[in-house]
């Protein structure tokens, strides 16, 4: 189980870093010029990208998941983190209550996000169904 929750740590990391860079240049570059809205819309196909490379680099680096149950533990849990971070910067740095957060999202990007947060959950799991589709080989049902 360990080898799960590292692994869940990795993919939350590499996600969570990823959305952080993207940040720095997303709110003083792009949300100026464009909007709230766009600017996160633009962003979210960067980061369905990275959930994608990252899910399958998980699987690589940590064989230990490649179990359906186990692909979605440590998706999960890093769903979990996620959220946790999440809430927990808007609430705690923000200062801000959590409906004032619910509330200050976006409805269209807001409703985008929830969904990509459900794929990067589900995402090692779809991963190891895609990987165990192409190990076979041509002849096998």
């Amino acid at each position: 189980m360990s080898k799960t929750i590292r692994a869940a740590l990795v993919y939350f990391a590499i996600v969570l870093g990823t959305g952080f860079v993207l940040g720095v240049f997303r709110v003083p570059v792009l949300v100026p010029r464009i909007g709230e809205r766009w600017a996160e819309l633009v962003e979210m196909p960067i980061m369905a990208a990275v959930i994608f490379f990252a899910a399958g680099y998980l699987l690589r680096r940590y064989p230990e998941i490649c179990s359906p149950g186990r692909s979605l533990v440590a998706g999960f849990l890093a769903l979990a983190l996620s959220v946790a971070a999440e809430l927990g910067l808007a609430l705690l740095l923000q200062d801000r209550s959590l409906a004032e957060f619910i509330a200050s999202r976006d409805k269209v990007s807001g409703s985008v996000y929830i969904a990509l947060l459900f794929v990067f959950a589900i995402m090692p799991r779809l991963r190891l169904a895609s990987q165990g589709a192409t190990r076979r080989s041509p002849g096998e049902a």
